[in-house]
């Protein structure tokens, strides 16, 4: 399936194609996407002939979309993707045929210096994908330094994670993106001409901390387990090494292969038939949708087909 006209479709999520063809969609099936963002897949499920129900933990997200959920006829629901299980059987959807997921924070949301998401422009120290709850400034003022290191270093890989969270602490109270991306240059002795901006990972972490983003992967995958009926297609985009592994592992372990998917996580038992098929190979984005799009380099998309198996008796513990 081709993309859609740029002059319809302004935001064109990406690997669209690639994604379409993983979820081989047949007129009339259900299909979730449960990070709406902009709207992009969401608009090519619909035009592909799906009822879509699309989920967005993002208040704008959803305000915003509206009208174009509405053009095509998508409902559009606000919440977590790890409840899509429960948000669907809400409105009396008890399975489906496919399950889209892109991982990760919105071009949207780092576009808008007032959400905070950025080092690139100056604004409140927020992060908050829903807009409520701890914001990066709350964590950041408040945590003990070993806590603040912890997390730059799990989520972020920062190979100093002690130096940069030690001048997090002495620079407090910190309240501004900018505030922020300064201490992080200083500590890391950050010149302007250096290739890569170290504040990257210390952002990346501390976002992904505060709106708990693996955690609720992971329950987005046991989600999407139950949910999927026979023979539905599940498509995951990840941006990171972090989020891929999971879904990797996920994957693997839930298609019958070796070791568990996560330290959080009981071990999938050997007794469990697999409930989905040996997954597709990983999939990455060509140059022509490099050129046309930089922020498509670090996107992965891994997918899978559910088989009859009964949701593993190790996956369907959390509530």
């Amino acid at each position: 399936m081709s993309l859609p006209d740029a002059d319809t479709a302004p935001h064109i999520p990406v690997l669209l194609d690639e994604v379409l063809r993983a979820l081989a969609i047949t007129p009339g099936e259900i299909h979730v996407d449960g990070t709406f963002g902009a709207g992009g897949y969401s608009r090519a499920m619909a035009l592909a002939g799906a009822s879509v129900f699309a989920l967005d933990r993002d208040p704008d997200a959803i305000r915003e979309g509206q009208a174009l959920a509405d053009a095509h006829g998508i409902t559009l629901i606000a919440g977590e993707f790890s409840r899509m299980a429960e948000l669907l059987a809400e409105r009396g959807i008890e399975k489906v045929s496919g399950i889209t997921l892109d991982i990760g924070v919105s071009s949207m949301q780092l576009d808008r210096a007032d959400r905070g998401f950025s080092f690139q422009s100056d604004g409140p120290l927020l992060m908050t994908m829903s807009q409520d709850g701890m914001s990066a400034a709350d964590f950041l003022n408040n945590a003990t330094e070993e806590e603040i290191a912890n997390v730059l270093y799990r989520y972020g890989e920062e190979p100093r994670s002690r130096r940069v969270a030690h001048a997090i602490v002495d620079a407090r109270p910190l309240e501004r993106t900018g505030q922020l991306a300064h201490v992080i240059r200083r500590a890391l002795g950050h010149k302007p001409h250096d290739k890569k901006d170290p504040t990257t990972r210390a952002f990346q972490a501390i976002r992904i901390h505060v709106n708990r983003e693996l955690e609720e992967l992971e329950r987005a995958l046991e989600a999407a387990e139950a949910l999927l009926e026979e023979g539905g297609r599940l498509a995951i985009v990840s941006f990171h090494s972090l989020e891929d592994r999971i879904v990797k592992q996920f994957l693997r372990n839930r298609s019958g292969g070796e070791g568990g998917w996560s330290r959080h996580m009981p071990e999938k038992r050997a007794a469990d038939a697999p409930t989905f098929a040996k997954p597709a190979k990983a999939v990455r984005a060509g140059e022509a949708e490099l050129a046309r799009n930089p922020r498509a380099r670090s996107a992965t998309l891994r997918s899978a087909i559910r088989t009859s198996a009964p949701v593993s008796s190790s996956g369907s513990s959390r509530s």
